[in-house]
């Protein structure tokens, strides 16, 4: 299995997008709730506008999803270098390389968005770089991902309480930390606030470890570039410091995430159920007159 995966990933990106779009409507079309999730996500948020325009947005998104699928393998499994050049391009790095010359720690904040994965790959060819990891419940799988992230000066953390422990830690050292933003919280572990038209139970930890550490604060994305002709990294930083009031918080980082994902619809991960209530979280409203 590991040497057929090994000789996929050595086809060409244009190749292997191609069939992602198939691998796309396939997994569309099977069976499950998979396609309607991601029907509902698209339908719903206030990215497109209902009717015509959402139909077109979901057909892309549709082959966009396979393709984030295939371009694992080129991403992991090619050796370190080549993976490193699969990006063509940068906009606002220097952002960030003004932040590590104010001797700063730097907050990454990657949503599902595009190529996610090549982010923290990149970052790490030049600056060490942390990152939490859950693994999978396969072991293969879990080998393949740890060793396909864990490259070059990137450190892979649990996604507990000493992950968040090293994560501090690292930012202290004025290193940067990648977090994905747009995940749903645990129990206890998050707000209600708005995204996409709708309420999300939102992570707090970007707030809390900027409060206690003054590190920079950055979105990034990495766009999948048409035709497999590579990837383009985008930085954005944020507007100002985020406010200690958590739902405030929250609040700005869901709308930092939305402007993202307005930038490149298609390439963002609609199929993932955003809006549910984890257990033992109150509905919206009750937590919020709570």
């Amino acid at each position: 299995m590991m040497f057929l995966l090994k000789l996929l990933a050595r086809l060409p990106l244009p190749l292997l997008h191609g069939l992602g779009i198939a691998l796309g409507w396939v997994i569309y079309w099977a069976p499950g709730r998979h396609s309607a999730r991601m029907r509902d996500n698209v339908f719903q948020s206030s990215v497109c506008q209902p009717g015509a325009d959402c139909r077109r947005l979901l057909r892309r998104v549709i082959g966009e999803s396979g393709k984030a699928i295939v371009e694992l393998l080129p991403v992991w499994l090619r050796p370190y270098d080549q993976v490193v050049k699969l990006v063509k391009g940068t906009s606002g790095w220097e952002h960030l390389d003004a932040a590590r010359a104010a001797g700063q720690g730097i907050i990454l904040i990657g949503p599902h968005v595009g190529c996610f994965e090549i982010i923290n790959l990149y970052y790490a060819a030049s600056h060490p770089f942390t990152a939490m990891y859950k693994p999978p419940r396969k072991a293969v799988l879990a080998g393949l991902m740890l060793a396909g992230r864990q490259r070059g000066q990137a450190t892979l953390v649990p996604t507990d309480l000493s992950g968040v422990r090293a994560q501090l830690a690292a930012l202290k050292r004025r290193e940067a930390i990648g977090i994905l933003p747009d995940q749903v919280a645990s129990s206890g572990d998050g707000v209600w606030a708005p995204f996409l038209g709708r309420p999300a139970y939102t992570p707090t930890l970007v707030a809390s470890l900027q409060r206690k550490t003054g590190a920079a604060a950055f979105f990034a994305a990495a766009e999948r570039l048409s035709w497999g002709r590579g990837y383009h990294i985008h930085i954005f930083p944020l507007a100002a410091p985020l406010p200690e009031d958590k739902v405030a918080a929250a609040t700005a980082i869901n709308q930092g995430v939305e402007d993202v994902v307005r930038r490149f619809p298609a390439q963002y991960l609609w199929s993932y159920n955003r809006h549910k209530r984890p257990g033992g979280v109150p509905p919206p409203d009750e937590s919020q007159d709570a």
